[in-house]
């Protein structure tokens, strides 16, 4: 994007006054991006989508961003999630499964412990007696 253009658009950004979209340019423009988790937990705005719609009310353009390495656009191969490295596997039991699901759930409350972190040491387990 050549000087001009970035300098109109900054230009646009800076004008906008009403809280809501300014909250949203501020922070787009100090943090690159902001997400809808953010929108509503650190702003309070309830409705996410509707503070966007106000962002483009104002003439500026929001594009939603599809990244080429990121897990919500490529689960089979990406490198962070949301910005953020994070790793993730999803689990479903169905069926004649569930029953394993169900003894796994019984033993992660016998130790006080979340499923997530339940199933994380038993695999890490797993890894330790099967080292190459």
């Amino acid at each position: 994007m050549n000087k001009p253009i970035i300098q109109a658009l900054l230009d646009l950004c800076l004008s906008v006054t009403a809280k809501r979209p300014k909250t949203v340019i501020d922070h787009i423009l100090q943090h690159g991006f902001i997400t809808t988790e953010e929108l509503k937990e650190q702003y309070g705005y309830n409705h996410p989508p509707r503070a966007v719609r106000d962002v483009r009310e104002n003439g500026i353009p929001i594009d939603k961003q599809v990244c080429i390495s990121c897990y919500w656009a490529y689960p089979e191969d990406y490198t962070h999630i949301a910005m953020r490295q994070i790793r993730r596997v999803d689990l479903l039991w169905e069926g004649e499964e569930i029953a394993v699901y169900e003894k796994l759930k019984a033993q992660a409350i016998n130790l006080d412990q979340e499923i997530p972190s339940f199933v994380k040491r038993i695999i890490e387990q797993v890894l330790e007696r099967h080292k190459p």
